[in-house]
C-alpha cells in the first residue's frame, strides 16, 4: 500500500481490517498508534530495531479488537515518538507527522501519527495512548478532540508499557459526538456518572501558561457560561508545582528503564536526540530514589481524588504555549518540554481522566483547554464535551 501520509509509518498495514458489518460505530475508520498489537503485524513502538526484533502479532490488543468489533474499520498505523519518551511529536527514524492546522509546527506527542491523521481527515477517529500528555498535547497542537482515560479502567492487554504507573488508553476525534460513540464501546463496564456540581479553574496552571493561552481559556469559558457551573479559583499545585513534576519525571524514566532497559542495553539501537539523553537519565535513576518518587505519588493521588471528588471538575490549559516551530533548537524544545510537563503531570499523577477540547487559536495555530474529571468520571468528561462542542473553535 502506498503510504497515506506523514501520519502513518513505513510497516504500514497492507490493508484495511474490516470491522464487524453492523455495530455502533458501523461506517467509521480508524488509524492506531504503533504500541497496540495488529494480529498478523509487528509493534514498531516508534523504534526500527524493535520492530525488527520482535515476532508478529498472534493477536488484536484488546483496544483494538474492541474497535473491530464495534463495527469500525482499522486503516492504519500511525508514528509515535521514539519508545514513547517525547511530547514533540519528532520521530529521529521516521520523521515527523506534518501538523495539518498549524504547518511548520510540531504536532506534539508520542501519539503524533494519530493525531495528525485525525486532524487531517485520513481517518474518523484515532487510538492513542497517554502517560505523560501524549493523547492531550498533540490533540491541543492539532485542533482537535482527545481524551485521556482513567488509569486502569481499561484492559491494556496487547499494547506496550511504557511506565505502568502512568499509562493510559486514549483516543482521538475531530468532533465530540464521534469522541463520545467511541467510549460507549471502550469501556468493558459503565462506570457510577454523578452531575456536575462544582468547576474549579486552576489559576497556578493559567499563570504557567502563555498570556495568549489564557486569553482564549478565558474567553471560551464566557463562550459557555451558563452550561457550566461558575468557576471557582483553585490552586491545582500550591506551593509544590515543582516536586510534582519532578516525582512524576523520577516514577516515569525509572520505569521507562524497567521497561525497555534491558533491550537497549543488549541491542543498543542508535536513540534519536532527546531520546539518547531522556533514556541515560533513566538508566540513572536509583532504586531509592525510585522509592522516594513513588511514595510521594502515591500519597499525591490520594489527595487528588479527595480533592477532585465526584461532581467536582477542573479547568486548565492543556498546553502552556503555541507548537514550537520543527526547527525550534534544543534548548527551546527542553523548555517547552517541561512547561508542558508541568500541565499535565497532574493527570498522570491522579491517575484522573482528562479531555481537551480545540477552544480557539493563538496567531492562527491552536489552542487546547482541558477538563479533569474524577476517577472514572469519563462518561461526564465525554458528554460535556459533545455539550460544549458548538462553541469551540471561534
Amino acid at each position: 500500500m502506498e503510504r497515506k501520509g506523514s501520519a502513518f509509518v513505513p510497516h504500514d498495514l497492507a490493508a484495511p481490517i474490516r470491522g464487524r458489518g453492523n455495530g455502533p460505530l458501523a461506517g467509521l475508520a480508524f488509524a492506531v498508534k504503533d504500541m497496540y498489537d495488529i494480529a498478523g503485524e509487528r509493534t514498531g513502538g516508534g523504534s526500527p530495531q524493535w520492530l525488527a526484533a520482535h515476532p508478529v502479532a498472534a493477536r488484536h490488543a484488546n483496544a483494538v479488537q474492541r474497535l473491530l468489533d464495534a463495527g469500525a474499520t482499522a486503516i492504519g498505523k500511525t508514528v509515535c515518538d521514539e519508545f514513547f519518551y517525547s511530547i514533540t511529536g519528532a520521530n529521529h527514524h521516521y520523521g515527523t507527522p506534518v501538523n495539518p492546522r498549524a504547518p511548520g509546527r510540531l504536532p506534539g506527542g508520542s501519539s503524533a501519527g494519530s493525531a495528525v491523521a485525525t486532524a487531517a481527515g485520513a481517518c474518523d477517529f484515532a487510538l492513542g495512548s497517554d502517560t505523560g500528555g501524549s493523547v492531550r498535547v498533540p490533540a491541543a497542537l492539532n485542533g482537535i478532540y482527545g481524551i485521556r482515560t482513567t488509569h486502569g479502567r481499561m484492559d491494556g492487554a496487547g499494547a506496550m508499557q511504557m511506565a505502568p504507573s502512568f499509562d493510559s488508553i486514549g483516543w482521538f476525534s475531530p468532533g465530540p459526538g464521534v469522541l463520545r460513540r467511541i467510549g460507549g464501546v471502550m469501556f468493558p463496564a459503565p462506570a457510577p456518572q454523578a452531575p456536575i456540581e462544582r468547576m474549579l479553574l486552576a489559576t497556578d496552571a493559567c499563570d504557567h501558561a502563555d498570556g495568549a493561552v489564557n486569553s482564549v481559556l478565558h474567553h471560551f469559558l464566557g463562550r459557555v457560561r451558563g452550561m457550566i457551573p461558575e468557576p471557582h479559583p483553585f490552586e491545582l499545585f500550591g506551593t509544590a508545582i515543582e516536586a510534582w513534576r519532578d516525582a512524576f519525571r523520577v516514577l516515569q524514566a525509572h520505569e521507562v528503564w524497567r521497561t525497555f532497559g534491558s533491550f537497549i542495553s543488549e541491542h543498543r539501537p542508535p536513540l534519536g536526540p532527546g531520546i539518547r539523553e531522556r533514556m541515560a537519565y533513566a538508566a540513572s535513576v536509583t532504586e531509592a530514589q525510585a522509592a522516594e518518587a513513588r511514595a510521594f505519588v502515591h500519597a499525591l493521588r490520594a489527595d487528588l481524588r479527595r480533592r477532585i471528588a465526584p461532581g467536582t471538575l477542573v479547568c486548565l490549559p492543556t498546553v502552556p504555549c503555541i507548537a514550537p516551530r520543527t526547527d525550534a533548537p534544543a534548548d527551546e524544545l527542553d523548555r517547552f518540554r517541561t512547561r508542558t510537563m508541568t500541565l499535565v503531570c497532574p493527570g498522570g499523577l491522579g491517575g484522573l481522566p482528562q479531555v481537551t477540547l480545540p477552544a480557539g487559536a493563538v496567531d492562527g495555530c491552536p489552542v487546547g483547554v482541558s477538563f479533569m474529571g474524577w476517577a472514572h468520571g469519563d462518561e461526564t468528561l465525554l458528554d460535556l464535551a459533545a455539550r460544549l462542542g458548538p462553541w469551540c473553535g471561534e
